[in-house]
């Protein structure tokens, strides 16, 4: 929202908190949509904007590369130790990335009918998300190098410099990237709500019964309303999300499944299974621990540009 805004009124005084406030308004609606069912439009939705965005990034940034003066820096800057935590939290940022898959691969692990629906439905969520995401990392790196931005829509408009596309280009990225965002904020507070409400509905009453109705707009209102300021008040979008891979998707994607694997159907100790499934959990315990120490060390590097509803 705020990207959008400075693009026409670059001397704006709208603050970043204030947009973020706007969104959870927003949220706050949405939100009560009663299940992860109801959310099957707007993640079609959401598939459409990823496409339209990729298209986006990767077409602004071929015209932005051939267009400007082509002085791109690869090369790898800092000492070693420098480099090493850069990988490892490039690691953690990946694997939050990635991880965009786990709802439907969890519900894949589900009794039939269940499987095959939703493994369906996990092969094309990584089709598009290899698709897209490697497309916009591969144009985005080609045209900017090591100056590439974490939010690539960012390197088309550099502060204090025209544009290097078109500004209609930049709009409708970043309107898709806010659709989106709606979407997966629902979605990975699907199963928060379902725990909330868990405890505090009746079964034996209906989902849009008075008793059950009004908890769940008290609940999830004031999960959003929470959410809303800890975002406003906290804005550090990149460093926030490598901890949150380091700590949560990596162990979720690469760690849990391989031993839960080994201790529900219990596989020989000699089988390739077995053996294959304990590497790869002691390998990512190793690289998620590592992770996490990469991430908190890149958060106390950045500390001294934090600050409370910052504007950035």
């Amino acid at each position: 929202m705020k990207f959008i805004y400075t693009v026409y009124r670059p001397d704006g005084s709208m603050k970043l908190y204030e947009f973020i406030i706007f969104f959870g308004l927003m949220m706050l609606l949405l939100s009560q949509l009663p299940s992860f069912h109801s959310l099957r439009y707007i993640n079609f939705l959401s598939l459409l904007m990823c496409l339209c965005y990729s298209v986006c990034a990767v077409g602004g940034s071929i015209y932005a590369g051939h267009h400007q003066s082509r002085n791109s820096d690869y090369s790898i800057h800092g000492g070693t130790v420098s480099k090493t935590f850069g990988v490892l939290n490039s690691f953690a940022i990946i694997a939050t990335t990635y991880g965009n898959g786990i709802i439907p691969e969890i519900q894949a692990t589900l009794a039939p009918p269940v499987t095959g629906k939703m493994f369906k439905g996990l092969c094309i969520c990584y089709s598009v998300v290899v698709s897209t995401f490697f497309s916009v990392a591969v144009s985005g790196y080609w045209a900017f190098g090591n100056q590439s931005s974490g939010n690539l829509l960012s390197n088309f408009a550099p502060s204090g410099q025209p544009s290097l596309v078109p500004n209609w280009l930049i709009v409708l990225a970043n309107a898709c990237v806010l659709v989106q965002l709606f979407s997966v904020a629902l979605v990975y507070s699907q199963p928060t709500f379902e725990v909330l409400e868990g405890k505090a509905s009746d079964t034996k009453e209906g989902r849009f019964s008075l008793r059950n109705f009004l908890p769940r707009v008290a609940l999830r209102g004031t999960y959003v309303a929470l959410a809303t300021f800890i975002a406003a008040m906290l804005p550090f979008f990149g460093d926030i999300n490598a901890l949150i891979g380091a700590f949560g998707f990596l162990p979720l994607d690469f760690i849990f499944p391989m031993v839960f694997y080994n201790l529900v159907f219990k596989p020989s100790h000699r089988s390739t299974v077995f053996l294959f499934n304990t590497i790869i959990s002691i390998i990512f315990v190793l690289v998620s621990v590592l992770s996490c120490i990469a991430a908190v060390r890149q958060i106390v590097l950045d500390a001294n540009q934090y600050k409370l509803f910052a504007n950035l």
